[in-house]
């Protein structure tokens, strides 16, 4: 048997609810006598008690438990919960898939307050008041005033709408003025200014959107996210915008759809990116980066980032966001031009340079993308980047799988030390064991060791030096039979050993570096000092006609190549074969004769080095040497030339770019003059960085122009390491979050966490997208 109460209408208007704590927490238990039910069942809305004292004390009364009495509205709010089965079904209103709501006049009704009586063992802290005489008048009474009272209440609402109808009617001529908020809306933007501030904070703590994954959940189970989680946190920490919305809400069903959470976070990340194109487009001039291909939750992204030089005269380089990626380079060449222009709003027109770092495997899509940029816009120049080696770069691009496969395994080996303090001790054991004779030599190894040497101009010496001692190392550990490594240590170990010890890798690895030793010294002077790089523009063509001489004598190069990788084998106790999948290939054919020196000269050394040929003179073009040439701007260079310098011949292409074009000639021997005859105790400015924070650099309109545009170029380096933070706090991002955990949106925000951000914009911009 039921005991049901009369609803009654409460004098004031109830809040809204909340979410639950962040990480699962206890689930709530109905706090009605003899009702067991809890609030894990997703299928069951829960509600807490209203913060509103009358109507709480109404529901504590209708509870009939003597233990609520002496708790305070906040205290039940808090603790204290009801379920649906408690309340009459015209009570509740289910407002969306996702919003299950009490009405503002809501109290429960429905209460079991018999069946312990057959059972008296089940009465424990839900203890139930028994009603005196004088009570049960009172509270009949009380059904006959709300009765009244829902009445009265009906017939004003009726007589409202008539009004505004009326009103509407009249009304209809009127000019549409900007009328002050009214009181729902000024609620609704605060309620919206709330969420996006939760938003915000877990897009700078990097708190990923959902809590627990459904695979962790039995069926029908609900557990709140971690965006639900928070709302609850700030409901109970007192925040009353939230609070009055959320108050009858079911604590254990969603209060934000994901659509809605989705919506929001792209306002959240166009607003914050905002920001950094305003300084772009007041720069005027910038360049266009992007760093290697990442995992976004299962879906592969390009990281993208902007060159320019701000207000203060500083280069930075800032990230601005993910690209979707493609594995059509039309698709994605078409698409990145899009984004940008389009979706981004950059004006691709003031684009000056533009370079890809990119992983083994895409550098040849992401070369279709620069070649169709260059085509619209051939003042965005193709460059390479600074952070990244030039013979890295080169590896990158080789379109060889055995290279690919080879910077793979080196990538994992270098990891794999990198993860534990222990495995490199016990490398560096091995490294002193093999170079007793030579110690200075291994203290070098032991050092580069501890660093990320696998981006090093040298990496490929590097690694044929290390061979031996990360072998014997490997094979070590995974042959420890003791407790000393765990399984998974213990298993990569052997994995790379085998893959170390096969003479594809070994003589992959003797071949790159001794092509790429041609380029080791041109590259790392492209990363050296701004005189470096212009002496290296002027150094290529050495360069190309020694990888030609090679390429003309391959037969020559490679038996030299070839017979230090057999030594290598050798050493290593690796047998000289050809790969087993050529073998396997080759099995019916009888008549094949081929030779492993002659194999892997056709398979690798000669498109490697044809490659390399033609991917300098590609990425080194006559633009872009010309560029490097104008670095002769810079007074240091300018001293080294004895001031016999030319620079307008190669500026002829940023003529469009300067403010007086016409008196450039005249500019630049002012420029000259002051530098040349300058006191004694003045020193040349060694840097583009120095030169445009000269106190007088304005007076030089033209000069200042021309050193901002080299400036943004990708291939020179970031002077001041405080405005190169955006590649390194996305680094950091992609290393400190789960892959499944990873979003666009709220990565933008941990990265570009300093930004200001505008949250009456962000609230502004998502009620007249949505409205």
């Amino acid at each position: 048997p039921t005991y049901t109460h009369p609803p009654r209408l409460p004098p004031a208007r109830g809040f809204k609810g909340a979410a639950a704590p962040i990480r699962g927490t206890m689930p709530n238990f109905c706090a009605a006598p003899n009702c067991t039910r809890k609030s894990t069942q997703s299928d069951l809305a829960f509600f807490r008690f209203p913060r509103d004292p009358v109507r709480c004390q109404r529901w504590v009364e209708n509870c009939r438990r003597a233990d609520l009495e002496d708790k305070t509205p906040d205290q039940l709010n808090k603790h204290y919960r009801l379920c649906a089965k408690h309340f009459e079904t015209s009570m509740i209103c289910r407002s969306s898939p996702y919003r299950t709501v009490l009405r503002d006049n809501a109290v429960p009704t429905i209460f079991d307050l018999t069946s312990h009586l057959n059972n008296p063992h089940s009465r424990h802290r839900k203890r139930i008041k028994e009603l005196s005489e004088d009570e049960i008048r009172t509270l009949k009474q009380q059904k006959i005033d709300e009765a009244f009272e829902r009445e009265q209440a009906t017939q004003e609402l009726k007589e409202s709408k008539e009004q505004n109808t009326v009103s509407e009617e009249g009304g209809e001529e009127q000019e549409e003025e900007s009328a002050p908020l009214t009181l729902e809306e000024r609620e609704n933007k605060d309620y919206l200014k709330s969420l996006f501030e939760i938003l915000i904070l877990m897009g700078k703590q990097n708190i990923p959107l959902d809590g627990h994954s459904v695979d962790e959940l039995p069926e029908g189970i609900f557990t709140s996210d971690n965006f639900q989680a928070l709302l609850e946190y700030r409901i109970n920490a007192g925040d009353e915008v939230l609070r009055k919305r959320f108050e009858m809400t079911a604590v254990n069903l969603e209060y934000c759809s994901k659509t809605q959470q989705k919506q929001m976070l792209e306002i959240c990340e166009s607003c914050v990116r905002e920001e950094t194109l305003r300084e772009v487009r007041d720069s005027h001039f910038f360049s266009i980066v992007t760093d290697e291909v990442v995992d976004i939750a299962g879906e592969e992204h390009l990281p993208v980032l902007v060159r320019f030089v701000d207000d203060s005269h500083n280069l930075r380089e800032e990230f601005i966001g993910f690209l979707p990626y493609e594995a059509d380079p039309n698709i994605l060449a078409v698409k990145f031009h899009t984004t940008i222009t389009e979706k981004w709003g950059l004006n691709m027109e003031y684009c000056r340079g533009q370079a890809y770092i990119v992983s083994s495997g895409f550098a040849s899509k992401m070369k279709v993308v620069a070649t169709r940029l260059l085509e619209k816009y051939p003042q965005a120049v193709y460059t390479l980047c600074s952070s990244c080696a030039l013979n890295v770069w080169l590896a990158k691009s080789v379109p060889v799988i055995g290279v690919s496969i080879a910077l793979g395994t080196i990538e994992e080996v270098c990891c794999l030390f990198n993860q534990s303090p222990q495995l490199l001790v016990e490398l560096d054991n091995t490294i002193s064991v093999l170079f007793q004779n030579n110690k200075e030599k291994g203290n070098e190894l032991k050092e580069i060791c501890r660093s990320q040497w696998t981006g090093r101009h040298d990496t490929f010496e590097v690694l044929v030096d290390l061979m031996q001692a990360l072998v014997l190392c490997l094979d070590a550990v995974s042959s420890d039979s003791s407790v000393r490594w765990n399984n998974f240590i213990a298993g990569r170990a052997f994995v790379l050993s085998s893959a170390l010890t096969d003479f594809d890798f070994i003589v992959t690895i003797v071949i790159l570096k001794n092509v790429l030793s041609f380029t080791r010294a041109f590259g790392k002077n492209l990363q050296g000092q701004t005189s470096d790089v212009f002496f290296a523009a002027s150094s290529l063509t050495a360069v190309l006609h020694s990888l030609n001489e090679v390429m003309e004598n391959i037969e020559v190069y490679h038996e030299f190549w070839f017979e230090e990788a057999t030594n290598l084998a050798a050493k290593l106790d690796v047998q000289i074969k050809l790969p087993g999948k050529f073998r396997r290939a080759q099995q019916g054919n009888l008549d094949s004769e081929v030779t492993s020196e002659n194999y892997y000269k056709e398979i690798l050394s000669v498109p490697t080095v044809e490659h390399i040929i033609q991917e300098l003179k590609d990425i080194f073009s006559e633009q872009h040497l010309k560029a490097l040439k104008c670095l002769s701007l810079v007074p240091s260079v300018m001293g080294q030339l004895k001031f016999n310098t030319s620079e307008e011949h190669h500026a002829d292409m940023y003529k469009n770019d300067l403010p007086n074009p016409d008196t450039l000639s005249a500019e630049l021997h002012c420029w000259r003059i002051k530098w040349k005859h300058r006191g004694k105790d003045i020193e040349l400015p060694a840097t583009i960085y120095e030169a445009l924070h000269l106190p007088d650099i304005k007076f030089f309109p033209n000069v200042y122009a021309l050193l901002k545009v080299l400036c943004i170029l990708p291939v020179m380096k970031v002077e001041n390491e405080k405005y190169e933070i955006g590649r390194k706090r996305l680094k950091a991002y992609l290393k400190n979050t789960l892959t499944e955990q990873r979003s666009s949106n709220l990565a933008l925000l941990n990265i570009n966490f300093d930004i200001k951000h505008d949250l009456d914009l962000m609230v502004d911009t998502y009620i007249k997208l949505y409205p």
